[in-house]
């Protein structure tokens, strides 16, 4: 298991509103729920109460790597059109409840 911190936010293509009034909102989900359960997206969603204005999301990803990260993620109906981007990806390291996580078996894409 490799873990990663990932924060995407609002991009330029952001809509007035928060996240649910964003259009294509109900496909982004699905596309999330989607990682979640092949077990790639661990733990996921906004930062701050940031749902209701430009969204920044905090993310914790299972990955073999960022490049694998960049892939998923390029995947988003959301990317494309930069309602949401990518800002950071750094590799997490847990030392307080690790023994918490039981590695879930991924699928492999």
């Amino acid at each position: 298991m490799s873990l990663f911190a990932v924060t995407r936010e609002a991009g330029p293509s952001w809509t007035a509103g928060g996240i649910f009034e964003q259009p294509n909102v109900n496909d982004h989900a699905n596309f999330m729920n989607t990682l979640a359960d092949e077990g790639v997206i661990l733990f996921g969603g906004p930062l701050a109460g940031s749902e209701q204005a430009r969204v920044r999301v905090l993310l914790i990803v299972d990955a073999d790597s960022e490049a694998e990260i960049h892939r998923r993620l390029a995947d988003d109906p959301w990317a494309p059109t930069e309602q949401l981007v990518t800002v950071s990806i750094a590799s997490w390291k847990i030392l307080v409840g690790a023994d918490r996580l039981s590695p879930a078996p991924r699928a492999q894409h």
